[in-house]
């Protein structure tokens, strides 16, 4: 199967590469979204290491390494998805689709469950912050960085999972062959961007204290 060319685009192939450059730009923005916080949060860690160093060691190591983990697998079962789609194998797209979106929602629903620790310690910004130690200012602010940075990528995990559905009903109605795998291959551009996140915000938020040896 493939898809007919639009009006604007003078060939398959041109089509095809717009929409690659175009995921590719948008990843560009993306980046830069997350580097600018990013480039904020390394600057007040430099400020206020004591205050960020105690902020990190309220965050569960176990419960992020066991996270990273689970994105790493979720980024091989998308990938064999992506290989599934090329060979024309829309069964096990299908199962490699849906273990992607089943393994995404146990990432969430971890961080999920830090949250909820963290609100029971008293630890979310503005809402219920209670800490009575040094610098109690400067560690809410690691906490506000924590929530804004992890928040974002959680919403960018969401989005990726809703993508996901509609890639999995699109299959399942027969839309992608080997001939036509575009909206697979992009989507998992998608997909490996949000992982590759996780791997950045895992050694600069849980280990502040290891990246100083």
């Amino acid at each position: 199967m493939s898809r007919p060319v639009e009006h604007q685009f003078d060939d398959a192939y041109q089509q095809r590469e717009a929409a690659y450059q175009g995921m590719w730009i948008f990843l560009a923005t993306e980046v830069l979204f997350f580097g600018a916080v990013i480039f904020a949060y390394t600057l007040y860690r430099g400020l206020y290491y004591r205050a960020f160093l105690v902020g990190s060691h309220h965050l569960s190591v176990l419960l992020g390494g066991i996270n990273t983990a689970v994105l790493l697998c979720s980024s091989l079962c998308m990938a064999l998805g992506v290989h599934a789609a090329q060979r024309g194998n829309s069964k096990r797209l299908i199962v490699f689709l849906v273990l992607t979106v089943i393994i995404g929602a146990v990432f969430l629903g971890i961080k999920g469950i830090e949250y909820y620790d963290h609100y029971q310690e008293h630890l979310f910004p503005g809402l219920n912050f209670q800490y009575s130690g040094d610098q109690a200012n400067h560690v809410e602010l690691f906490m506000i960085f924590y929530f804004v940075l992890t928040g974002m990528h959680a919403v960018h995990m969401l989005i990726g999972l809703g993508m996901l559905l509609v890639l999995i009903f699109l299959t399942t109605r027969g839309k992608f062959s080997a001939e036509y795998y575009g909206p697979i291959d992009i989507g998992g551009l998608y997909w490996h961007f949000v992982d590759i996140v996780w791997v950045f915000l895992f050694p600069l938020l849980y280990l502040v204290d290891k990246a100083a040896k």
